[in-house]
């Protein structure tokens, strides 16, 4: 059976029922429907002397694509949490049209791990990333209104783009103001996805209204001809901006296929963004259960790299466990074998792709301090002997192997895991940042590059060294950074997935985000509005005469 099949064929209770289970008074909730509801920030005044519960952060290999399960991964997990006795919510991220509709598909499971309604999150959910969408292109809007006005700021380069939730890359140049209009000063602009969008992030790091206006208003959309950055309050844009959001930023509630309660809030991309859920939903799960599961996208590379030294620093969190999803499928994979052959048994390319796991193994354990236990999503292809061996390799770098079987059997094959996590986050560990805020922006740099992905160094275009100067120049040289970066490999050429022979990393461009609190690192080739593939999913998504959505995987 189909996922979207399973989801549609679930039982599903009321959200107020979920919301009972984590105790939520039903004055703060907002129910869009039977099976979705948003929950008012004021909750916060009622929990603020509420302990926290563990934090348990899920991420992965670098992604191949036969698909790890990590969202699977997370979900079962907080199902088998729940089915040992465990007060457990899942704290996700919500998915983007441009997968959805692109190669990757939904972000909500798959089999008897999903979260529902399946369609609904992943189509138009609650209307947020379309609110994020609305206030980042109203802005563009006072933007070039301001100029056509007279352009009182003096405007001599505007760097703010405009965004759709859409795989387009027709959109990533653009010429605009092409009318022919008296007054209108023709530029050439630009396309993001909306959740590579600064406004995403700032949404997703903000911890209450005010903070998330604040942030607005700080945001850098333009430079004068004295090269000083004009910001949004420059325009007196915020208060317009945050009203679009008021709504967005209230974390959304909704359930697992087994009824068990999960946030779905905020959706920036791991690969071109910082690729974690709000934390506004982070705090409000741990003061809301024993056990939070939350997933940082795509692999531990990138994901939790960024959930570790951006949001953990901004939100004073820090995990209590942390799980690291793989497949001997995408382990062969990583070790050289061909896609098509990749279900037939090969111990050597296993024993070789091990080195991707074993790498982001030490980066999470040795060089973030942090307790690991590695998740291998179980398929009836998996041999005895690879079992073993990738059981033996694990067992003789001391990291502890769950094998999960949630796909089929929900949280019946997951509890394995359920427990050495809990147990996990007993152990005292040593978490700690790569660097220091206080190092130079290249410094900051390079110790990512070199501990995180092991490159030999890091090369930069002209271009990146001469916006470094820049951002140093205007006194944001202490942020965090967010390095965009392929999702395939530790190094920046997505087709070196062995990364055998020494490698550098390749920074295109340097960008400050700082409303977000970042500073952007593009490297490779890596691109801010993706492109559709091939034979896109949309081509076998559909509805039917009843109005059921088929296709979506």
């Amino acid at each position: 059976m189909k996922d979207i099949e399973i989801a549609q064929n679930a039982k599903l209770e009321k959200i107020d029922n979920i919301a009972n289970k984590l105790e939520i008074n039903e004055k703060y909730l907002e129910q869009y429907g039977k099976y979705k509801a948003k929950i008012d920030l004021e909750i916060f005044n009622e929990l603020k002397d509420k302990k926290n519960g563990k934090l348990i952060l899920v991420t992965s290999i670098n992604p191949t694509p036969l698909g790890e399960g990590k969202t699977t991964v997370s979900i079962g997990l907080v199902d088998g949490l729940n089915k040992i006795g465990k007060k457990a919510v899942a704290a996700l991220r919500e998915p983007s049209l441009g997968p959805v509709f692109g190669i990757k598909g939904g972000a909500t499971g798959g089999g008897y791990s999903q979260v529902a309604p399946m369609e609904e999150i992943n189509l138009h959910f609650t209307g947020d990333i379309h609110a994020i969408t609305s206030a980042n292109n109203l802005l563009s809007a006072i933007i070039d209104n301001h100029i056509y006005f007279g352009n009182k700021l003096e405007f001599d380069k505007v760097t703010w783009k405009r965004c759709v939730d859409l795989n387009d890359r027709q959109l990533r140049t653009v010429n605009t103001g092409l009318s022919g209009e008296k007054n209108i000063i023709p530029r050439e602009d630009g396309f993001d996805i909306t959740v590579a969008s600064e406004i995403m992030a700032v949404l997703c790091l903000s911890e209450n209204i005010q903070d998330l206006k604040k942030k607005i208003s700080n945001i850098i959309v333009g430079y004068n001809k004295n090269k000083q950055p004009i910001k949004v309050s420059d325009l007196n844009a915020q208060g317009a901006l945050t009203v679009l959001l008021k709504d967005a930023i209230k974390p959304n509630l909704v359930q697992t296929l087994e009824n068990n309660p999960c946030l779905i809030h905020g959706g920036p991309f791991a690969n071109i963004a910082h690729g974690c859920n709000s934390i506004i939903a982070t705090k409000m799960a741990l003061k809301l259960a024993d056990y939070v599961v939350t997933e940082a996208g795509f692999g531990a590379d990138l994901g939790a790299e960024k959930f570790l030294d951006i949001k953990c620093r901004k939100a004073d969190l820090k995990p209590d466990a942390v799980v690291c999803v793989a497949t001997i499928k995408a382990l062969k994979y990583h070790g050289g074998m061909a896609k098509e052959e990749i279900q037939n048994e090969n111990i050597e390319s296993l024993i070789k792709g091990t080195k991707n796991i074993l790498k982001h193994i030490e980066n999470l354990r040795d060089n973030f301090g942090l307790n690991v236990v590695v998740a291998i999503n179980k398929y009836n292809t998996d041999t005895e002997k690879e079992i073993q061996t990738l059981t033996q390799i694990l067992n003789d770098n001391n990291v502890q192997l769950s094998l999960c079987e949630n796909w089929e059997k929900g949280s019946n094959g997951i509890t394995d895991l359920a427990e050495k996590v809990t147990k996990l986050c007993e152990k005292e560990s040593n978490f700690k940042f790569i660097y220091d805020l206080k190092d130079t922006i290249e410094t900051k740099i390079e110790k990512v590059c070199t501990q995180i992905y092991g490159a030999n160094g890091v090369e930069y275009s002209s271009k990146a060294l001469e916006n470094i100067e820049q951002i140093k120049s205007i006194g944001y040289s202490d942020l965090p950074i967010c390095i965009a970066k392929t999702q395939y490999s530790f190094s920046d050429n997505p087709k070196n997935l062995e990364c055998e022979e020494p490698f550098n990393i390749h920074v295109e461009n340097v960008i400050l985000k700082s409303g977000a609190g970042f500073i952007v690192v593009l490297t490779g080739k890596i691109m801010t509005m993706p492109g559709l593939p091939k034979v896109p999913a949309a081509e076998n998504i559909d509805v039917d005469e009843n109005g059921n959505i088929m296709g979506i995987f």
